[in-house]
């Protein structure tokens, strides 16, 4: 459950200093966005998934619907009276990925009229965007709940316990102090990128082998959290569940874009 940015990615040797013009080296769009990414994800490693999301009225929200269809995820979209949210991200010679993003973000509400039953019975799930009651929802229906820290609001509104909450020891808006929660969540993972991250409990975990060069690391996060829903999913301890995440991860640091895929458009 979560949102979907439409996203103008742009290749650049460096990112631009203040005044300065640079010349992007290749450019694409595609559907992205976190809850998107993670949907993909999932789809890759089940062979499908259901999002549930919400979409722009517009060109873009039926594209970003389309694309994310094709990838073999069950779109469950409420429509909004709004344009579509978009995003610009900067790929840089490293295959550091910088972001902005252009309007509000759209994710899916408790009122929306949408199959919410469908998601009863539902051994994970993973949130990334949505209301407090659409939150409560998915707690009950679901076996493992999963939640990123970007959503800290929410969660500390919803008041329910989390199975996982995925932080970020390097961004800033995905941290998580304790406390932060209540009640909370019965396991907190920090991530470090290269570093490995952090399980509590649990102690230190290592970064997954590369399995091929850098292309960039859009998306990294999120297919992490996605494969280590999945594979909590499945029953596996958290040690093992966190070494096929970063598995996961790692695969995704080799794949252009948000998944590797052909591309919507080129630039």
């Amino acid at each position: 459950m979560g949102h979907v940015e439409w996203c103008r990615f742009v290749r650049v040797e460096r990112l631009p200093r203040p005044g300065e013009i640079v010349h992007a080296l290749d450019s694409w769009e595609e559907a992205a966005g976190g809850g998107a990414v993670a949907a993909a994800e999932l789809a890759r490693l089940e062979g499908e998934s259901l999002f549930f999301t919400a979409l722009g009225k517009d060109e873009l929200g039926r594209r970003a619907a389309s694309e994310l269809r094709r990838l073999g995820i069950g779109v469950r979209a409420a429509l909004r009276e709004r344009p579509q949210r978009t995003a610009v991200v900067y790929v840089d010679g490293a295959g550091e990925r910088t972001i902005t993003v252009i309007g509000p973000k759209l994710a899916p509400k408790a009122e929306d009229d949408l199959p919410w039953e469908e998601l009863d019975g539902a051994d994970g799930a993973y949130f990334t965007g949505g209301d407090e009651a659409a939150l409560r929802s998915l707690r009950r229906r679901t076996r493992v709940l999963v939640a990123t820290a970007r959503e800290l609001p929410t969660l500390q509104r919803a008041g329910v316990e989390l199975d996982v909450l995925v932080a970020s020891g390097e961004d800033q808006g995905e941290r998580h102090q304790p406390g932060d929660l209540d009640p909370p969540p019965r396991l907190v993972v920090s991530t470090a990128g290269a570093l490995g991250g952090w399980a509590q409990p649990g102690g230190p975990f290592r970064a997954a082998h590369l399995p091929g060069p850098v292309e960039d690391a859009y998306g990294a996060g999120d297919s992490f959290a996605a494969a280590l829903t999945y594979a909590l999913a499945e029953g596996r301890e958290p040690a093992e569940a966190l070494a096929f995440a970063s598995e996961r991860g790692a695969l995704a640091l080799t794949r252009r874009g948000a998944y590797g895929e052909e591309v919507v458009s080129q630039g």
